[in-house]
């Protein structure tokens, strides 16, 4: 495509996205006004579902053996024909768009995810409409459960991704808007302690307490902290503190969320933390056993895709930092960035320091400034969209890329 009509695509994307404001606008509150916690996110499953059939699109719902994801398919009418450009054809180049939808616990959409579902089906049904000769494929993801059960993780698993060529997502900020770096990868490791059970006052000699053996692997464990490299993270909850209080506790049990910037970190990190369980079991003559459930892998940066991201959304004129910035969370679009060449947008709707999955974020996000942030994502992410399809050698760079070429 010659650079006059790809400015005159870029122009429709963002007329029709304007002629559509009003409606994205209004799910995006919609769904913040009606907060569902992870695979229970049925209202805005269904309102993003019928929002894209309505729009054309051919909607699978019930996914991958989870109620509440689905996959919406449309392919332009340029789709398999030989596109002009820097390489070769390969086929029909599909490009995944991803939305999440579930809310927190207590304080609702506090990490905005009203505006990633919106914005996914928004930027597919826009380009659908502004660009319908398109030469290739979008399937519109919808993934539940990204804050607990890993939605994607599911659907990678279910071949889901199988076809696709690259992913695009946002997810609002606070502070600087930025192009998503690496994230952290996790592990749950769950500590179980089982002791002797006897009277705490008459014979707590003849007991084997459990509590104790948790309370020293926490103290072993924070004694650990300061002997890791920088990019760990270590935090806990103890789900099990005994029955009575008047009986040594025989069974306790405490969980660890480990994170670390690789998967091969985090195993190192799992190890260490084992170890301090043993250590407090030694002490304490408690019986230590460990259940070890891998999360989130780290995403895998894909700049080539990045790159074209960060410009659209400065064409529409967010100041972007330039490098992806590194996050200390973690998400399952880290999953996806492991399977396909994957870039992750991340606009601001609110200021620095606003802490997230908080009552102030989630305020944030049905704002003038979310608002602001979804038409913008939608425009953006359906014009990379666009690029990555009208652009075989941007597309073949960016797997290179992800194939440690350059």
């Amino acid at each position: 495509m010659d650079d006059s009509r790809r400015s005159a695509a870029l122009a429709a994307i963002d007329q029709v996205a304007e002629k559509h404001r009003a409606e994205l606008v209004d799910l995006s509150h919609r769904i913040h006004a009606n907060p569902e916690l992870f695979f229970k996110e049925f209202k805005a499953s269904a309102w993003l579902t019928e929002a894209l059939e309505k729009a054309g699109f051919a909607v699978k719902r019930g996914v991958a053996g989870l109620e509440t994801a689905f996959r919406a398919d449309w392919q332009g009418s340029g789709a398999g024909k030989s596109v002009a450009g820097e390489g070769p054809d390969e086929g029909v180049p599909t490009v995944a768009i991803l939305g999440e939808y579930d809310a927190l616990p207590d304080v609702g959409h506090g990490c905005g995810h009203n505006i990633i579902g919106t914005a996914a089906i928004g930027a597919a049904i826009v380009l659908k409409e502004a660009y319908p000769e398109l030469p290739g494929r979008i399937a519109v993801m919808g993934c539940p459960a990204e804050e607990d059960g890993g939605g994607k993780i599911i659907m990678l698993k279910a071949g889901l991704f199988d076809d696709v060529d690259a992913a695009l997502m946002v997810h609002p900020t606070t502070g600087d808007s930025k192009i998503g770096g690496a994230s952290l990868a996790t592990t749950t490791l769950t500590i179980n302690f089982k002791g002797k059970p006897s009277h705490a006052a008459g014979s707590p000699h003849l007991g084997i307490n459990a509590l104790d053996a948790v309370v020293q692997t926490y103290v072993n464990v924070s004694t650990l902290r300061q002997h890791v490299s920088p990019d760990v993270r270590m935090h806990c909850l103890i789900t099990k503190g005994g029955s009575v209080i008047n009986i040594v506790p025989e069974e306790a049990e405490v969980q660890y969320l480990l994170r670390a910037s690789t998967r091969e970190g985090v195993r190192d990190v799992v190890q260490r933390v084992k170890e301090c369980a043993n250590g407090a079991g030694l002490a304490t003559r408690a019986t230590v056993s460990f259940v070890e459930a891998e999360g989130y892998d780290a995403r895998k940066v894909n700049r080539t895709i990045g790159d074209v991201f960060r410009d659209h959304y400065r064409r529409l004129g967010e100041t972007m930092l330039t490098d992806p910035e590194p996050s200390g969370g973690s998400t399952d679009f880290g999953d996806v960035s492991q399977k396909v060449p994957a870039a992750n947008a991340y606009p601001r709707i609110g200021p620095k320091g606003t802490p997230g999955h908080s009552r102030e974020l989630a305020a944030f996000a049905c704002s003038a400034a979310g608002d602001e942030a979804l038409m913008k994502s939608v425009k953006a992410m359906a014009a990379t969209a666009l690029d990555i399809v009208i652009s075989p050698g941007l597309l073949a760079r960016a797997k290179r890329e992800f194939e440690g070429g350059q």
